[in-house]
């Protein structure tokens, strides 16, 4: 974080940070519950990222509710190991649609049985199957709209995640397009920044907001899967969450994890720290572990790390460097992000789209639906199966916050989300336990999930 002295340079910094974004529900053509806000945000449909009201969010938990109400019964139970299988779930979304069914997805199949973690993925050539495995529980709608787990909180996995995660995969694979976001201010306002700072005007509040307003509307940008997916929005709306932790602006709900800004105050030098941080979430997993035949993994980790670089005011390339107190707070957010995923969904919600994204990479990279004799073209195709699209979230408003020390300001800002999982799905490590636990996991019944 560079800092300005004030006997030198302008005698302020602000903590430059984007704030916002959209969640909306899920449906899947001709679904279930669309709405406009969820998670306290609204997308327009100029794609700015604006708060939603809190009559929004309460219409929000009352459609879900609703909609949950459609849920069978037998979901009603909590299992420690819920197994989903990829072949009969596949089967029973073609027989509504041979059927012509509204919905083609149902609330069951839209939140996979209640799963909150994927664990497993399990493969069965004698029944040409894959099979998903994780904790399950009753699926019921928190306060602020998100679909969790009634005893946990935890949120629950969603197929339409499922679905963009495949068919990433299978693009990437070609191409070589990893999945990521951030949230960026462009050049122009980057311009119209350094002016301001070098006329050097005298501190104010209404110099900050004048910082806020040169920056002006800042850019978010989707790589790797469409920006019209609800997982790109989820995306972005972790992205968001963290950058208001670390800014202060959301008061952190987890003892143990304070902002960047209350680490800098205690910091007793912070010449050492970059002018513009920045931090993202990547994915976290220990070495999988894989059954001798490869017809078993295993996923095992907390799933989700936050990293730190410097940067260089003005410009957008990394450094190389890291400063101490951020590394400090990227640590401090990994270390707590079980914690925190669970009295703040969204974090929740970004660690399943890490779950689902290794299982979509899984799947590709070793051949498994080839290995299962299974066709999973539906699933991977939009023109059979396709996605609802949402308003894409383009621009969000700066937001400025500042922290003096001594006589200097300081000023820092960004972050992102970045899943490179490839490295990770190379090779499991082996373990002969996998295929006991595989044959344990057999299909029961009829239905495309059992317990």
């Amino acid at each position: 974080m560079r800092v300005f002295p004030s006997a030198v340079r302008w005698p302020l910094a602000a903590m430059l940070a984007v704030l916002g974004v959209g969640l909306a529900a899920w449906n899947m053509r001709a679904g279930v519950v669309r709405t406009g806000a969820v998670g306290g945000v609204t997308i327009d449909t100029d794609g700015v990222l604006k708060m939603a009201t809190v009559d929004q969010t309460e219409k929000v938990v009352q459609v879900r509710q609703q909609a949950l109400q459609r849920l069978p019964s037998s979901l009603n139970q909590a299992s420690p190991l819920r197994k989903i299988s990829l072949r009969r779930l596949q089967e029973a979304i073609a027989a509504r649609r041979a059927k012509v069914q509204m919905p083609l997805v149902t609330e069951e199949m839209a939140y996979l049985a209640g799963l909150t973690r994927i664990q497993y993925v399990f493969v069965y050539p004698e029944e040409n199957d894959i099979v998903l495995a994780g904790p399950a529980e009753p699926i019921t709608v928190n306060q602020q709209g998100f679909v969790v787990g009634k005893e946990t909180g935890a949120p629950i996995l969603q197929l339409d995640h499922l679905l963009v995660a495949l068919r990433a995969a299978a693009r990437s694979a070609r191409r070589g397009e990893l999945i990521s976001c951030s949230i960026e201010p462009t050049q122009e306002g980057l311009q119209r920044l350094q002016r301001l700072l070098a006329s050097r005007p005298r501190f104010s509040p209404a110099v900050v907001r004048r910082i806020e307003s040169e920056l002006g509307l800042q850019q978010i940008i989707i790589r790797g899967v469409s920006p019209t997916t609800d997982y790109a929005r989820r995306m972005v709306a972790a992205d968001y969450a963290m950058k208001r932790l670390a800014m202060g602006l959301d008061r952190s709900p987890v003892k143990g994890l304070p902002s960047y800004l209350q680490l800098l105050r205690r910091a007793r030098n912070v010449r050492g720290e970059s002018a513009t941080p920045r931090w993202w979430m990547a994915p976290h997993y220990e070495a999988l572990k894989q059954s001798p035949d490869g017809l078993a993994w295993k996923l095992e980790g907390p799933g989700v790390k936050v990293l730190t670089e410097d940067t260089a005011l003005g410009r957008k390339q990394g450094t190389g460097r890291t400063s101490p107190v951020a590394q400090r707070w990227a640590e401090l957010m990994t270390a707590h992000f079980d914690q925190l995923s669970r009295r703040r969904p969204i974090f929740g919600q970004l660690r399943n789209l890490m779950d689902i994204t290794v299982v979509g990479a899984l799947i590709v990279r070793h051949g498994l639906d080839q290995k299962a004799g299974l066709d999973i073209s539906m699933l991977l195709d939009e023109k059979q199966l396709g996605l609802d699209e949402f308003d894409v979230p383009r621009r969000v408003a700066t937001q400025a916050a500042v922290i003096k020390k001594g006589r200097s300001w300081i000023v820092s800002a960004s972050g992102g989300v970045e899943l490179n999982v490839w490295p990770l799905v190379e090779k499991g490590q082996v373990d002969a336990k996998m295929t006991l636990l595989r044959a344990r996991a057999e299909h029961q019944g009829e239905h495309w999930w059992w317990d």
